[in-house]
């Protein structure tokens, strides 16, 4: 088409730039936005009308993950679709045994911030998730190399069951604060952050201590550091689908490990005024689902709903699922001259987070990719 002929896509109605920001009409042509009308319009425009948001982000998700550990190209192409069509165009892979490069030159599927393999020690993670070290001395050098194959994010697993206690085996921390310490600022050498898996109380004097970026699940944060991790910037993914699930796995722990099921049926227990009391102290809370493993793709909306169950407003928990969580990575959203990346809504999903369950059109990179065509 001709520069000429105009714009491909006009959305009408409300296009939401940010906090509080809003305008009226949004133009696409080759696949860059444009918030003003432009001079000349060409007869073949499709026309979208709606809330308009900038495309979401699932900040925890393993594209390349199944339940067993590495899955094919093939199921993780499926998933990545999976994810674009319930509107997730931007993904932080929170860590992924496979190599999930490919993705990049991928047009049609969403846009992928790898953090490599989830560091590990032998038998203190999920058997083929995660890059195992022999020696915990192994992990700075672990996580510069992952830093540099990575897109600026590494993945640690901070706490895990220790099975070799036996009945009184429970989380606990599995890396030395003065390791951790230096594998935190090998990643910072690389110019990469750096994401913990916590679950426990015990990990994150440690992870604070040590200078980590972000913090995932974050069951046990103590009320009494959540100021200090508000003041210091560092993000929380409450990762609230995944905590779900821990009534379960307190249930087949309860016989071999009972001291660690009533841990777990303790943070299963109060999740949600956990998720109530990071952000109302003020912690930057991304969205996550966890997607991969043992929970299907394309569940944000169904983590929204989480997190408004456990008391954060609509609107904050958009903002978080929307352009606050891209301007984290390092991404733009609904300005002038950005990609084209936007879900279309019928209704205004900052007043009930249900909307984000049946977007209206999905376009990445200027073009509409759902609801498919013919």
């Amino acid at each position: 088409m001709s520069a000429l002929e105009g714009p491909t896509l006009h959305v009408r109605g409300h296009v939401i730039v940010g906090d509080d920001r809003e305008v009226g009409d949004l133009w696409v042509k080759d696949g860059r936005i444009s918030l003003t009308r432009p001079s000349a319009q060409g007869t073949n425009m499709v026309e979208l009308e709606g809330w308009v948001l900038p495309g979401l982000v699932d900040v925890h998700c393993h594209v390349g993950l199944g339940a067993q550990g590495a899955v094919d190209a093939a199921t993780a192409q499926d998933q990545a679709v999976t994810d674009r069509d319930s509107g997730v165009l931007l993904v932080r892979d929170a860590g992924s045994p496979l190599d999930t490069r490919w993705v990049h030159g991928r047009r049609d599927l969403p846009r992928l911030v790898r953090a490599g393999r989830h560091l590990a020690r032998p038998k203190r993670y999920l058997r083929g998730y995660g890059l195992e070290l022999d020696d915990v001395a192994q992990l700075p050098e672990a996580v510069r190399r992952e830093a540099r194959q990575g897109d600026g994010w590494v993945k640690i697993v901070g706490d895990w069951i220790d099975r070799d206690l036996g009945a009184e085996g429970d989380l606990r921390p599995l890396w030395p604060d003065d390791v951790l310490a230096e594998a935190v600022a090998a990643a910072h050498a690389e110019a990469a952050r750096v994401t913990v898996h916590a679950f426990s109380e015990e990990v994150i004097p440690s992870l604070l201590a040590a200078g980590v970026d972000g913090i995932e699940h974050g069951t046990g944060i103590d009320p009494d550091l959540m100021y200090e991790i508000s003041e210091r910037g560092v993000a929380v993914t409450p990762t609230l689908l995944q905590i779900g699930q821990f009534e379960a796995i307190a249930r087949q722990a309860d016989e071999k490990y009972p001291v660690f099921a009533a841990r777990m049926r303790r943070l299963h227990e109060r999740r949600h005024e956990q998720a109530r009391a990071l952000y109302e102290a003020g912690i930057q809370i991304l969205v996550g689902t966890d997607a991969g493993g043992t929970i299907g793709h394309g569940r944000l909306a169904d983590e929204c709903a989480e997190l408004v169950a456990a008391g954060i407003p609509d609107a904050a928990v958009v903002a978080a699922a929307s352009w606050q969580g891209r301007e984290y990575l390092g991404y733009t959203s609904l300005v002038e001259g950005a990609s084209a990346d936007f879900v279309v809504y019928p209704q205004d999903p900052r007043q009930d987070v249900g909307v984000l369950r049946a977007p209206t059109a999905i376009v990445l990179r200027g073009e509409i990719v759902a609801p498919h065509a013919g």
